[in-house]
């Protein structure tokens, strides 16, 4: 490629140095015979032909010292360390020597301190040096001379002493160019003359690879920077060449003479010849214009080209590139900002170079955004759609997406919205609303192709919101896109929705939720459930009855690797039946099925189960024509509700067979609720006198009121009930459950109930009634001489002494000695049983339960009787004496105390007497005499 296709730009500003103290041009090297020149360090080196060195600071300060009596030929500033490695002559003739300065160090003259001082000769003879070069290690050194010669120096640069010399190459030509490069743990040596250029690999027994049979001039040979792989690069009339150590690499057709070459920040600067000529400064001679020309090679254009009056030498410093020329002035071409050269770009509407441009210097994100977005405009503007895109594209990520939609919203432009859409996808950047535009953009071109590369591609990461694209393809009727998507992405509502309502596949719905996890299973039944048991009754009910049992997806395997690795037994998942009985709507018979599977396969299945299970048979039974149906369906009723097992609720079971009239389900609740009065007045209801008798014979004992109950119905009847009324009022008489008068009273209603109904009833008590008076009448005579024997007690204990003749403890029954305690009730005690079993010292141990037990009855008596006078003096001023008699109740008045007193034929006077009479026998019984 001719360099003359390269975009020429001005992004350098040549001035001329000048001095700040006066601010004109910079004359301190002008009567300086220039030589050689170096940068690094912060300074330039630059060396004479007489001998001195000369550095120059940033400030201009100019320093000066002699280095060699004759001259100096060659400087090398080495870039990582402050050591400068010169080449010149002390002596008259051919003498070169080479002098190693340590900058930082100075002798007693206050000049650098030269650290190593040894003669340049390959061999033995002396030949002018043409090249130098110096490893930045300081362990390599390299000189090339004009008879062909290249004599290397390994060890330490800085000393003689751990330094060796050898020649590495020897050719009939003059060395033009050397340089230094590690490749990995090989150095190499490049060595280029006018004709042959090769590399020599110095730590691997100086192999050498003729890398062309093409040389260079002197000074046209750089390496380049790491922007270029290190290369070494040679120019020649032709082209600029570059190379590696095992061969050349790209060439650049830079025509025309060169005269020397030298890299600066990424741009190889090129010094070559112009035919024009000016008047020389000093006697009026002509001076060659040279062309200074800086390309940049990563970016392929051409940053700046100016002439400039025979360039002597060309450094780089302090960020600038330094221009030594033959008018004595030195030029200085500063780099303009990166902003700078955009904008420069930008109106020339290079925006591509300028994206290189900006690559290359590090911009950042943002900054290549806005340039891209800028390209793409200016190429929108243009009319090239395709190519804006492609820049808007570039932009994802930082530029708003609707900036660039809004621009191809136009149908034309669909291709290209969808281009950028899918890039947008494509990012991770795009949202719901952008996943929807481009859905719809494939709708619309009716590409299928792309929607299906969009979307059916099993193994592509997804990078659209998978909801939204299932949407739009169903809102156009791309069922099969949007089936697809939800069933790879697990959308399970969404496949549900589409193949229910949308293609109304009913089967491969059921098919779909019996291979999802069971909490998924069981949602979508919920959800879905009424659809599919009216359109698929049988396949909907055998799923359930799956869910509800024992359930596994039906593509799992029996028994999963974790189970039969650790050996344990399945994890059984079931569903809660009676929260699917609403599915069941308008389908009795699947219900009916589902629930007897249920109950059959768990018996303790809740009530509700058994209650809607319970109501569905009532309503077969209720609605069956055929006889013999009707009543297998019965006994299948009754012995739902006869199992044991049956978790039914008891009332509402009730309720159900009372609305539907099932007489043995009643009667069979009745009597597990043991509600025998209900079973009792069912039967009389219906007027089943035998099931009344019976009914009273199976749960009389349990509860005897229903004799009465049944007397009293039996009374109510006018028809001929001696039978029933006789053996009722036997089983009366037996359990004396009524006073007689209250059963002839009952009896007297009944028009056929006469006479000798009662007879022998009547006779029975009666002869009752007369023992019992008897009873009463030997009771009252053996309390009253109980009564007088303990009055003659208490008058003998009053007048007579009491002889104590007890001759035995009446705790442990031996003998009794002193010391004794004698009780009047006639016990006696030894002193030491008296005092381990009494629990005071003036109660009888033996007596003391019995005597406690009176006095409780005598306190009792007296509370009572306060209390009822009480009761009623305030019953008799009450205006509610209902609300006293309540509140007395709650206060225990009326509850029965059994007293020992005498017939109740005596007067309450007598009555008063024998009690006082009780109360005295206990004092005297309690007194006591201790001996």
């Amino acid at each position: 490629m001719a360099f003359l296709q390269w975009r020429r730009f001005n992004f350098f500003d040549k001035e001329v140095v000048k001095d700040p103290i006066d601010n004109q041009p910079f004359e301190k090297l002008k009567d300086v015979q220039i030589a050689a020149c170096a940068s690094g360090r912060g300074q330039i080196v630059v060396g004479d032909i007489i001998g001195n060195l000369h550095f120059l600071n940033r400030q201009l300060e100019l320093t000066t010292f002699r280095a060699y009596n004759i001259r100096v030929s060659h400087v090398y500033q080495l870039k990582q360390h402050n050591i400068l490695v010169t080449v010149g002559e002390d002596e008259e003739g051919i003498n070169p020597s080479i002098k190693v300065w340590n900058l930082d160090k100075v002798d007693q003259l206050g000049s650098p301190l030269c650290t190593r001082h040894v003669r340049a000769m390959p061999g033995n003879k002396a030949v002018p040096v043409s090249s130098l070069a110096v490893h930045e290690n300081l362990n390599y050194m390299a000189l090339g001379f004009e008879d062909g010669s290249v004599v290397l120096f390994k060890g330490d640069v800085t000393r003689d002493r751990h330094s060796k010399q050898r020649i590495v190459h020897e050719s009939p030509r003059p060395i033009t160019g050397l340089a230094l490069k590690t490749v990995g743990k090989n150095t190499i040596l490049f060595v280029v003359t006018e004709f042959s250029i090769m590399s020599i690999n110095i730590t691997a027994k100086d192999q050498k690879e003729i890398l062309d049979e093409h040389g260079c001039r002197l000074h046209c040979s750089v390496m380049s920077d790491i922007t270029q792989e290190n290369q070494f690069v040679i120019g020649r009339q032709d082209a600029v060449y570059f190379y590696q150590p095992d061969g050349r690499g790209p060439c650049l057709a830079f025509e025309g003479e060169k005269l020397r070459l030298h890299w600066f920040r990424g741009y190889l600067a090129i010094v070559g010849k112009e035919s024009k000529a000016m008047p020389r400064a000093i006697g009026g001679q002509t001076m060659e214009m040279n062309i200074l020309t800086l390309y940049d090679i990563q970016n392929k254009f051409i940053a700046y080209s100016a002439p400039i009056p025979e360039v002597l030498d060309v450094v780089s410093e302090w960020g600038s590139l330094y221009v030594l020329a033959g008018d004595r002035k030195m030029y200085v071409l500063q780099e303009k900002d990166t902003q700078t050269k955009l904008e420069m770009l930008f109106r020339k509407n290079l925006y591509q170079v300028a994206i290189n441009l900006a690559k290359t210097r590090q911009y950042d994100q943002d900054g290549l955004t806005d340039i891209f977005r800028q390209y793409g405009d200016h190429l929108y503007s243009k009319g090239d759609h395709d190519g804006a895109i492609a820049q808007y594209i570039k932009t994802i990520g930082k530029l708003e997406a609707s900036y660039v939609i809004r621009k191809f919203l136009d149908a034309q432009r669909i291709h290209n919205l969808t281009a950028y859409l899918q890039a947008l996808h494509k990012a991770q950047k795009a949202t719901e609303d952008h996943t929807t535009l481009l859905l719809n953009c494939y709708t619309k071109l009716k590409d299928v192709s792309k929607l299906d590369e969009f979307i059916m591609t099993k193994d592509r990461e997804v990078d659209f919101d998978v909801e939204t694209a299932i949407r739009v393809c169903r809102q156009a009727c791309y069922y099969e896109h949007a089936l697809f998507l939800a069933e790879k992405h697990q959308q399970h509502d969404w496949y549900l929705k589409i193949q229910l309502e949308d293609i109304k596949n009913y089967q491969k719905a059921l098919e779909y939720i019996g291979k999802l996890e069971f909490v998924e299973a069981e949602n979508n039944i919920k959800k879905y459930g009424k659809v599919l048991m009216s359109e698929m009754p049988h396949q909907a009910t055998e799923l359930l009855k799956r869910l509800c049992t024992d359930y596994k997806p039906s593509d799992a395997p029996l028994v999963d690797a974790e189970t039969l690795l650790s050996g344990g037994t399945p994890k059984i998942v079931k569903a809660n039946a009676e929260e699917f009985i609403h599915i069941f709507v308008n389908n009795s018979e699947r219900l009916t099925e589902f629930l007897e599977h249920m109950v059959r396969v768990k018996p303790n299945s809740p009530s509700l189960v058994y209650n809607t299970l319970l109501e569905l048979y009532l309503h077969d039974v209720v609605h069956e024509k055929e006889i013999a149906a009707k009543v297998e369906k019965e006994r299948k009723t009754l012995d739902l509700l006869q199992n044991p097992d049956a978790g039914y609720d008891l009332d509402q079971a009730l309720v159900l067979c009372q609305m539907n009239n099932f007489k043995a389900g009643i009667l069979f609740l009745y009597e597990k609720a043991k509600l025998y009065q209900q079973i009792l007045r069912y039967h009389m209801e219906h007027n089943e006198y035998v099931h009344v008798i019976d009914t009273c014979k199976r749960f009389g004992i349990s509860d005897p009121n229903l004799w009465v109950q049944a007397l009293a119905y039996f009374a109510r009847k006018e028809e001929n009930c001696k039978t029933q009324i006789m053996e009722v009022l036997t089983h009366i008489d037996r359990k004396n459950l009524l006073p007689p008068l209250l059963v002839v009273q009952t009896l007297a209603h009944n028009s056929t109930a006469t006479l000798s109904v009662v007879k022998d009833y009547i006779t029975r008590r009666l002869q009752a009634e007369n023992d019992q008076i008897g009873e009463d009448e030997r009771l009252i005579k053996q309390y009253r001489e109980e009564t007088e024997k303990m009055r003659n007690q208490i008058n003998e204990l009053k007048t007579s002494a009491k002889i104590f003749q007890v001759s035995k403890c009446s705790v442990c029954n031996h003998p009794l000695e002193l010391p004794s305690v004698h009780f009047l009730c006639q016990h006696s005690y030894h002193q030491h049983c008296f005092e381990s079993y009494a629990e005071n010292e003036s109660e009888c141990p033996a007596c003391m339960p019995e005597n406690r037990k009176l006095m409780d009855i005598i306190r009792a008596q007296e509370q009572s009787k306060d209390l009822h006078e009480q009761f009623h003096h305030q019953l008799e001023r009450a205006q509610d004496g209902f609300s006293v008699v309540a509140d007395y109740f709650g206060r225990g008045v009326f509850n029965k105390v059994t007293l020992v007193t005498d017939p109740p034929s005596k007067s309450r006077a007598s009555g008063a007497t024998d009690q006082g009479l009780q109360r005295e026998i206990l004092i005297a019984q309690q007194a006591m005499k201790r001996n």
